[in-house]
């Protein structure tokens, strides 16, 4: 079970990592003027490539979660109330993944009107999800 545990937690550090540094592009490409379409097309470039690997990254992320849970019944039983809420919090994250790619469709497509002020505060929300879902894991309060 260690072996897994260890995985999942690479995995998911990693899959953050990238939620962590791809709205970051995204106010930078808010930033760029008009005129400079080199630059814009580098961090489309950018974005493009880090949301594929960060979704590469989530599946083991999420594999390796769902074997602790199914295969070594980690959270089964009374007084694991944590991990619903964990599942939660994992729910919010594929979420926020997912909002990611649709905001780089639309960053791709001319079609955000987003500042980088917005981008800047959206990109505290993995945070936020990463305290939450380690404190949950390991202060696990109910």
């Amino acid at each position: 079970m260690l072996w897994v545990k260890s995985f999942h937690i690479v995995f998911v550090a990693s899959w953050f990592a990238g939620l962590f540094y791809l709205p970051r592009i995204f106010v930078n490409l808010a930033m760029v003027p008009p005129e400079s379409i080199a630059e814009r097309e580098r961090l489309l470039l950018m974005a493009r490539k880090l949301l594929r690997f960060t979704t590469l990254l989530a599946l083991p992320a999420l594999g390796f979660g769902l074997w602790l849970w199914l295969g070594y019944g980690v959270g089964r039983g009374p007084g694991n109330g944590w991990l619903h809420a964990k599942l939660l919090v994992v729910v919010l994250v594929i979420g926020y993944h997912h909002g990611c790619g649709v905001l780089l469709r639309k960053l791709q497509a001319g079609e955000s009107r987003r500042s980088h002020r917005w981008y800047r505060w959206f990109n505290e929300i993995p945070v936020l999800l990463l305290l939450a879902a380690v404190v949950l894991v390991v202060v696990k309060p109910f």
